[in-house]
């Protein structure tokens, strides 16, 4: 039986509610993901490690949530500042030490152009359904020679760009969410078509990172 979206809620009303301690998954087709929020809330990993190092000052984190990555790249004095949509995550992200403001990728931002480093962690190559749209976005953002950290779908051939629906543990449904997951080897096409190129990629811990540049024009 398919839900009428009349009467659902805002996705970021859902996620706030998520960051706040409720139970929330995202419906993708026939599967439900819980929200990793234990994890965007914790301090970084080993893994986050790995991808942190390869962060050239300065660093843009979209779709920063909570503020685990921007949090710990403040306190290795790498200048950085994460953006999000939600007013909750902001606040977390700005107690944990991290420079935030609310704002979405799409929206004016400081220093457009000049960003050593965009990094999308944690499936933000996600954010707005169309990884093509958002690549050539990021691409705008960062100097010439600055690079575009993106982390892949474990599946490196997964292209879905099926909107996501969240549900909370009281039975609340948020409207339908344009989102994204993309493998690496999916990523590479998508990045070309935005004026980019793959000249890293790697996993650690079970995730996938891949490292993007502009793409050189011939003389």
């Amino acid at each position: 039986m398919t839900v009428s979206p009349v009467g659902r809620v805002s996705p970021v009303v859902l996620y706030e509610a998520a960051l706040g301690g409720v139970p929330v998954v995202a419906l993708d087709g026939g599967t439900a993901r819980p929200l990793d929020v234990r994890t965007w809330a914790a301090p970084a990993t080993a893994s986050d490690d790995v991808l942190l190092a390869r962060c050239e000052a300065p660093v843009l984190d979209v779709g920063c949530g909570p503020g685990r990555l921007a949090a710990e790249l403040a306190r290795r004095g790498v200048p950085c500042l994460g953006i999000d949509v939600s007013r909750d995550a902001v606040r977390r992200a700005r107690e944990r030490g991290a420079v935030a403001l609310r704002r979405a990728v799409e929206a004016a931002l400081p220093g457009e152009g000049r960003w050593g480093t965009v990094l999308l962690a944690d499936g933000n190559i996600g954010i707005g359904g169309d990884p093509g749209a958002l690549l050539t976005r990021c691409r705008d953002l960062v100097r010439p020679d600055g690079s575009v950290l993106v982390e892949t779908d474990p599946d490196p051939e997964v292209h879905d760009l099926s909107p996501v629906v969240l549900r909370a543990a009281d039975g609340r449904l948020s409207r339908p969410m344009p989102w994204a997951r993309l493998g690496a080897h999916a990523l590479r096409d998508v990045a070309a078509s935005a004026g980019l190129t793959e000249v890293e990629e790697w996993t650690a811990g079970g995730r996938s990172v891949v490292v993007l540049r502009r793409a050189r024009v011939p003389r």
